[in-house]
């Protein structure tokens, strides 16, 4: 029987599936870019709701075009990652099915589109601003270079994780030349943080005694310290938002005094989060957590609503 992947793209295409059993190259390559992975990249539009341009055209065009540009990127890396990492998902219960661990892409196709990708995208960024340009060149260096080496090394993976995250967020305001604010910077990388933590734990839970063998590094974790870590992460993200929405720097710079009404659904969402890693079973896809979970949607819709409400009606000053 052929092996399909469990996202919706893959859904569509086993649909299509040949009798032969297996899917058209480009139908492979569209379940290989990951494209329900693509929500993370919404984090580029940070700069341009807290930089107070949201309501400009060109601001939301630019920065429209500069969610296109890391979507390329990340995909591009996704393509890279899962060639170096084919063998050892041939082992894993959920990554077995992918394209090029199934062998149903080859290897020579998926790099070649992962390099097109990469610089069709980089060059696009250029052409928006140098800086841009400079911060996607990192971004597709760093995030390749964790998966040649980094994620091999303790607690290094976690923030090198995080560290891509925070390169979007850097990204994003670069694109609508607003200034890049150190609690938008500690607030993301604490979340990427979470996450991160979070999917380590997913893993190690999933795999049981066969994750070493999927995944060297996670060896060096177990849950209690994992636990221990995410314990840490969750508090100071919350104090973190906490000091953020109700300083008087914040008031003064976004132009309203009331974003601390804001803080429930941060408390909600991380909450809600928890509880799906711990109950749930959940956190290896957060962006699939997202999309799927109708509470945690819910969640950051409302808080993404209520910051613009406060920031740009009259209502909120």
């Amino acid at each position: 029987m052929a092996r399909t992947s469990s996202t919706p793209v893959a859904a569509l295409a086993a649909e299509s599936r040949p009798e032969t059993g297996r899917l058209p190259t480009l139908w492979l390559l569209v379940i290989s870019l990951r494209q329900e992975q693509w929500s993370k990249n919404l984090l580029l539009f940070a700069g341009l709701i807290f930089g107070g341009r949201l309501l400009e055209t060109s601001a939301v065009l630019v920065a429209g075009a500069a969610f296109v540009i890391f979507c390329a990127l990340s995909s591009s890396v996704y393509l890279f990652n899962d060639v170096w990492d084919q063998d050892a998902d041939r082992h894993h219960p959920l990554k077995q099915t992918r394209p090029i661990a199934s062998g149903d892409l080859t290897t020579p196709v998926a790099l070649s589109v992962a390099s097109v990708l990469a610089v069709v995208a980089v060059a696009a960024a250029f052409l928006i601003s140098v800086p841009l340009g400079a911060v996607a060149t990192g971004y597709v260096l760093l995030l390749l270079l964790y998966s040649a080496a980094l994620k091999h090394v303790v607690i290094i993976d976690v923030l090198t994780i995080a560290a891509g995250f925070v390169l979007r967020a850097i990204a994003g305001a670069l694109a609508v030349n607003v200034p890049i604010g150190a609690w938008l910077l500690l607030c993301t990388t604490l979340l990427a943080l979470f996450l991160a933590l979070s999917k380590r734990r997913h893993e190690l839970m999933l795999l049981g005694e066969c994750a070493v063998d999927h995944r060297r590094i996670l060896e060096e974790y177990s849950p209690y310290l994992l636990d221990q870590m995410i314990a840490v992460v969750t508090a100071s993200t919350l104090i973190a938002y906490t000091l953020f929405a109700t300083s008087a720097d914040t008031a003064q710079r976004l132009g309203t005094s009331r974003l601390g009404l804001t803080i429930p659904f941060v408390l909600y969402g991380i909450f809600r989060y928890l509880y799906l890693v711990h109950q749930k079973r959940g956190g290896g896809s957060p962006a699939s957590m997202l999309m799927t979970d109708r509470p945690l949607l819910a969640c950051v819709v409302l808080w993404v609503g209520t910051v613009a409400v406060l920031m740009y009606l009259p209502l909120g000053r």
